[in-house]
């Protein structure tokens, strides 16, 4: 990220949100926490933010409420929403209201992640976020969906390019199988996950010609881009 993102996390489960809170400082975001929907609606009135996650069933003020007060004083700010719960009816409730996204628990870290960088490029403007990535002699353009050695360029599909984004993103780390899966796929059942390993076999076929650049199978995990 280019600048630094305030961002109002609201949430109760004291444990989650020290987590939540330290996990996203470290990413670049200038988070507070509050414990419930009161102080997290007075932490807003009192500050300029630029994202807010929401948990849902929070005491005093729940996360619908709470959003539908902040709605009242500005109306854009991007709001994610976070439930135990995966009932149509709150999913749909949250959209009524204007969610940008939800996420139900559990979730992994890197996915609340890839879900705020996702609403940052498309609130903030695409440089918001790394665009181009360097694979050895190759460039990955995720805008375009190209990998590029000087004058030769591979168009890459949706899928394809989006799963390389998410494992440059994760350069030299694993990806986990299902975060990828959720992410991409929305569902991790078996078909999109042999789906997937077609994908990385393809992917795998662009880059063959760079040996300073492979993606390996970690055992029962996932995935690994290593440079």
């Amino acid at each position: 990220m280019e600048k630094e993102y305030k961002l109002l996390l609201a949430e109760d489960d004291e444990n989650l949100g020290m987590l939540l809170r330290e996990y996203l400082e470290a990413k670049g975001y200038e988070t507070d926490l509050c414990p419930d929907g009161e102080e997290a609606y007075k932490a807003f009135t009192a500050n300029t933010y630029d994202l807010c996650v929401l948990d849902v069933m929070m005491p005093k003020k729940d996360g619908f409420t709470l959003a539908k007060d902040i709605r009242l004083i500005n109306a854009d700010i991007p709001i994610i929403f976070l439930t135990a719960k995966s009932m149509k009816e709150d999913v749909f409730q949250g959209f009524k209201i204007g969610a940008d996204d939800y996420i139900t628990k559990p979730f992994s870290m890197e996915e609340l992640l890839f879900r705020l960088e996702a609403i940052i490029r498309r609130t903030k403007g695409t440089n918001a976020i790394q665009d181009v990535y360097q694979l050895g002699k190759y460039k990955f353009d995720t805008q375009k969906q190209q990998l590029i050695e000087g004058d030769e360029i591979v168009k890459l599909t949706t899928k394809e390019s989006e799963l390389l984004k998410l494992l440059c993103n994760n350069a030299n780390k694993v990806l986990e199988r299902n975060f990828a899966l959720k992410t991409i796929w929305v569902d991790d059942n078996y078909f999109n996950a042999r789906s997937m390993d077609v994908y990385i076999t393809k992917l795998r076929k662009h880059l063959k010609e760079e040996t300073s650049v492979e993606i390996i199978n970690v055992h029962g995990k996932g995935y690994k881009l290593v440079m």
